[in-house]
């Protein structure tokens, strides 16, 4: 009888050869960098700055760009009037009688009616704001008009200054220099009765204020 020979199927997913190990990392493996561009560094950089940042800073950014504020968030002043500081200034203070320099922009209805910007100071072929100029707590109307200003490039004139509304005599008081304030101004401490240009008579405005300087009274 014929001997029966062996017959082995060897299939072909299944190997008699040992599965080799996956390799294993080396600490000392070396990494080629990837390409970053010089926006992508910068940012990168001020990041740890950005998570860091002053919250004193993130507060004031915060104020400078609200568009409406709500009345709860004004304050009282001395004499009844409500006021926001929209940015609080790091100068000297305005005191009662200090001599300040503001520019002030009384708005009513989104329209700026009346500004200490309409005065001007020609020089030259230029014009320049000229700031108001008063002292902290007197009367309105009391302060010096000044229809020239010597300088050392020549004689400058400027225009007659608008009339400011009589609250900002004294709602300045407490502001600093580099400082912003928002004022609700009531018929009573504004202009009353006959009104001012776009703002009609017997009207409530809003008073925005700029201070620029403080110089202190001889004696203090």
């Amino acid at each position: 009888m014929a001997s029966l020979q062996k017959i082995t199927f060897e299939s072909p997913l299944i190997s008699a050869k040992p599965i080799e190990e996956p390799q294993q990392f080396h600490q000392n493996q070396t990494f080629l960098p990837l390409p970053i561009s010089r926006r992508s560094a910068i940012l990168i950089s001020v990041l740890p700055f950005a998570l860091t940042s002053n919250p004193q800073e993130a507060v004031a950014r915060e104020r400078r760009n609200r568009k409406v504020i709500p009345l709860e968030d004004y304050l009282t002043s001395a004499d009844g009037l409500k006021y926001y500081d929209i940015i609080e200034g790091k100068g000297p203070t305005a005191e009662k009688g200090s001599i300040v320099q503001v520019h002030f922009d009384c708005v009513y209805n989104k329209i700026t009616a009346v500004s200490s910007r309409e005065s001007k100071i020609l020089a030259g072929n230029r014009t320049i704001a000229q700031p108001y100029e008063f002292k902290v707590g007197a009367p309105p109307g009391r302060e010096r008009k000044r229809d020239f200003v010597d300088n050392p490039n020549g004689l400058f004139s400027a225009q007659a200054a608008p009339k400011p509304p009589p609250a900002m005599y004294s709602v300045v008081e407490g502001m600093k220099v580099g400082g912003k304030r928002r004022v609700i101004v009531p018929p009573e401490a504004g202009f009353g009765k006959k009104g001012m240009n776009e703002i009609p008579p017997g009207a409530t405005f809003e008073l925005n204020l700029e201070l620029l300087q403080v110089t202190r009274p001889e004696g203090k």
